[in-house]
């Protein structure tokens, strides 16, 4: 179905009846109480996605294997044909509100698989709906929208997932079980990097002009919260990520999966506040992220652990003829035949006082460095619960049947997003930002630098 007059009633019924939601505090119970339905383990749940191609069609096929999924949401018809033919049952929209307000009693979960900026207002409408959401990375687009979504899940007590599938890795843990248990001393300073941007017209500095609107669009519906601009094929389907109002560059896109083995092995959550700077950036501009960038993370002790230093690389640029890649300095000792990360292309390593540990893009495979380091060195017995088969979307829908939490649930992913995202402020604005993890607030500047402002008919509370 496809119903063009927009419907706000389910929005707004969604926002107006939400308590005050400051970024210093939990959420306030809702007047209006809202139940998510109970499934027993062995019922299957009624699944609808909010963008159904590209990743989307990934995740909600994921869904669909255990799963009955009821409705598809997408923008762009083009891009979710492969979903409307394999689910050829479910409920087709074009917007997302619509779906919720006619179908709402007839779907228990949903997917959110779409550009960054779209991420909270549609996970948050759902979840004020009794909904368990599966938002995709990183969790959302600015710092507040982090911390209002992770209240949000709090107070209707829905289970969420946050779609960093390697958190369902056992590679995280057993880094978790290495750097615990001693194998390479208290860490001062952690490095991570990408190759990214994979993508064309990060660090464009003006916005393209406009272009035939391909048919099968709803351009309207895709810009959503952001401000309006003419379509150009620069913004959608794929180059959204390097545009400020859409996504979140480089860092936006990676951090979420490179950096979390790290944010969980040096328990970064609990950190009372921490300070971000630019060491180094090119191609800086109002519209776009840069092409490359290196920025740290300065963390204080978190209870026996010291304070540590956190650095993150992006970006690449033509040099001499040659394309020069934004990396760390490779650790005195470890010579070059040594892998770091994923062949250097993704990865992280953590500088121990007694040592040196790598592993890849999704947390896999960590190893003590030089490789030598590991031919007698025993890893620990596992303490850390596993997931089953490792598979991500199967956590989730087994949480919401079983009444347990997931493992990337936004009481985790919120924060770690917003610390994500308090990057990427440092690297719009240029200055050295103080986060206070526990009050919600920047120290140094305004508060309201860590929210945006909404298109109208898109509005969230914060």
């Amino acid at each position: 179905m496809d119903n063009f007059a927009v419907t706000r009633r389910a929005f707004l019924a969604a926002t107006t009846t939400t308590a005050a939601l400051s970024l210093t505090g939990q959420a306030q119970p809702n007047t209006a109480e809202v139940v998510p339905g109970k499934k027993s383990p062995n019922e299957k749940l009624n699944v609808a996605a909010i963008g159904a191609g590209g990743k989307g069609l990934g995740d909600i096929m994921n869904a669909s294997k255990t799963e009955n999924v009821v409705a598809l949401c997408d923008v762009d018809w083009r891009r979710c044909e492969e979903a409307f033919y394999r689910l050829p049952d479910a409920k087709q929209y074009r917007d997302y509100r619509n779906m919720l307000e006619e179908m709402g009693d007839q779907i228990d979960a949903l997917n959110v698989s779409t550009p960054d900026h779209t991420h909270a207002p549609a996970a948050y409408m759902a979840m004020k709906m009794g909904k368990h959401v599966y938002v995709q990375k990183p969790l959302t687009h600015t710092v507040a929208e982090a911390r209002l979504l992770k209240n949000t899940a709090a107070e209707m007590n829905v289970v969420t997932q946050m779609g960093n599938q390697g958190h369902s890795g056992d590679g995280v843990r057993e880094l978790c079980e290495m750097v615990w248990g001693g194998a390479i001393g208290p860490v001062r300073e952690a490095h991570v990097w990408t190759h990214r941007p994979v993508w064309k017209n990060q660090g464009v500095p003006e916005a393209m002009p406009p272009a035939v609107q391909p048919e099968l669009i709803d351009w309207d519906r895709w810009i959503g919260a952001a401000p309006w601009r003419p379509y150009n094929p620069a913004y959608a389907p794929h180059d959204w990520r390097a545009w400020r109002d859409f996504g979140g560059g480089s860092l936006g896109d990676m951090a979420c999966h490179i950096m979390d083995p790290v944010y969980m092995c040096l328990k970064l959550v609990e950190a009372s506040s921490y300070t971000v700077e630019v060491v180094m950036q090119k191609g800086q501009n109002q519209e776009t992220f840069p092409i490359s960038s290196t920025i740290k993370y300065s963390f204080p002790a978190r209870g026996e652990m010291p304070p540590v230093d956190v650095y993150w690389y992006d970006g690449h640029w033509p040099e001499n003829g040659q394309e020069v890649y934004n990396r760390p300095k490779r650790p005195a000792g470890v010579p070059e035949t040594c892998v770091l990360g994923d062949d250097n292309a993704n990865g992280s390593f953590l500088i121990g006082d007694n040592g040196i540990v790598t592993q890849g893009e999704y947390g896999g495979n960590p190893r003590l460095v030089p490789d030598e380091k590991m031919k007698d060195y025993k890893k620990p017995d596992p303490t850390l619960p596993r997931v089953p088969e490792e598979d991500h979307t199967q956590d989730w829908l087994n949480a919401i049947k079983n009444g347990t939490k997931s493992c990337s649930d936004f009481s985790y992913a919120g924060p770690f997003t917003e610390m994500v995202n308090f990057g990427n402020l440092v690297v719009k604005s240029g200055q050295k930002l103080e986060w206070d993890n526990i009050q919600g607030v920047v120290k140094n500047a305004p508060v309201n630098i860590v929210s945006k402002e909404y298109r109208k008919g898109w509005e969230l509370p914060i």
